[in-house]
């Protein structure tokens, strides 16, 4: 297996919570243990080789390399455009990429690719999750913040289309204007107008859409009414979270922490997913190749772990992992969608994100 990703960027001279170095291959580090734990009494062995793009490398030279030297199964953690042009260039090799951190709804729709498949979920998963906890509670009117960055758009769209979905009503759309202020020291006076832009809205939730994080800690506390704030900061929908202790969370947690030396990421927990899927199918009788891999975890038959309280399995028409969504905020896990009452005709997974008579995705 090889792990592909940029090389997180060096942090500012203080940050808070800083990306580690290690952010999504010490996941991976802790499940080739997972497998080889399993393995040694099967004969199987696993190893995850990684490969750390510096910026303008290009990814798909690096990950034909990889392929050439052995590389069936690749985990990727790229933007969207380069995750395809990788699938593209790999069409025509006996190759599996896993998308561990991409969430872009087109990359399971109309961009969908035969050889991807995806344990980051969408952006519609993560705010249908959010949607349900907040059709759940009787928030239903939203006040929608967006930020300027193109994910922060797509984020919005998503959570525009949770709100007609379930039912809630977004009664104010604003943009972002006032700049990073979640990454400034502190408030000058140039910036007050920030404070106030909320006043004559009447709404129970502002939802922010800020993917980059600029913005979104700086708007609880500073709303002109008390209320509550989630999306993308705040309460905040997540594969996964440090304070999850039930269904044997904990004993992953603390099996990451003797490993990193930190708390386990999303990024660190869906590459942890993508390795653990490989091992599940090949010590149930699967070959070691490619084109068997693939086949087996696209059955509906397939199960895996995921420490959150029913196994996962793919979706077999856009090869999404489903699975439930964490409704946490920073200290504390408040929820777990899908929310009691949601339901679905084969699972009610299958609430969260785009349903097969909705799909775009038209490969197989």
């Amino acid at each position: 297996m090889g792990f592909l990703s940029y090389r997180p960027p060096p942090p500012p001279a203080y940050e808070i919570d800083p990306v580690p170095e290690d952010e999504g291959l010490a996941g991976g580090r802790v499940a080739v243990r997972d497998n080889n734990t399993t393995g040694a009494f099967t004969g199987q062995q696993y190893s995850l080789d990684e490969a750390w793009l510096d910026e303008n490398e290009d990814p798909v030279a690096k990950a034909r390399t990889l392929v050439e030297e052995g590389i069936q199964f690749l985990i990727v953690n790229l933007p969207a455009s380069e995750l395809l042009s990788v699938a593209d260039a790999l069409k025509d090799r006996s190759v599996i990429l896993f998308n561990v951190g991409a969430t872009d709804d087109r990359l399971r729709g109309a961009d969908c690719r035969a050889n991807l498949l995806h344990m980051a979920p969408t952006r519609a998963m993560l705010t249908d999750a959010l949607a349900q906890f907040l059709a759940f509670r009787r928030w239903q009117s939203i006040f929608l913040v967006t930020g300027p960055q193109a994910g922060d758009k797509l984020y919005a769209d998503a959570m525009k289309r949770s709100a007609r979905k379930l039912g809630l009503t977004i009664v104010a759309e604003k943009p972002w204007e006032f700049g990073a202020l979640a990454r400034s020291k502190a408030d000058a006076p140039t910036t007050a107008e920030a404070l106030v832009f909320t006043r004559d809205v009447d709404y129970k939730v502002l939802v922010v859409a800020d993917e980059a994080g600029d913005f979104g800690d700086y708007l609880p506390y500073r709303t002109w009414n008390p209320l509550v704030v989630a999306g993308t900061q705040g309460l905040i929908a997540t594969t996964w979270h440090p304070t999850l202790e039930a269904w044997g969370a904990a004993q992953l947690h603390n099996r990451f922490r003797q490993s990193a030396n930190r708390p386990m990421r999303p990024l660190d927990y869906q590459t942890w997913m993508a390795v653990r899927a490989i091992g599940e199918v090949v010590l149930r009788g699967a070959k070691a190749d490619a084109v068997d891999v693939r086949r087996r975890l696209l059955d509906p038959q397939f199960q895996l772990a995921a420490y959150k309280g029913v196994p996962v399995n793919f979706r077999t028409w856009d090869r999404q992992l489903r699975q439930p969504i964490l409704i946490a905020q920073p200290k504390f896990l408040v929820s777990v969608a899908p929310q009691e009452g949601f339901l679905h005709q084969r699972t009610p997974l299958d609430t969260l994100g785009a349903d097969q008579p909705e799909s775009e995705c038209r490969v197989q």
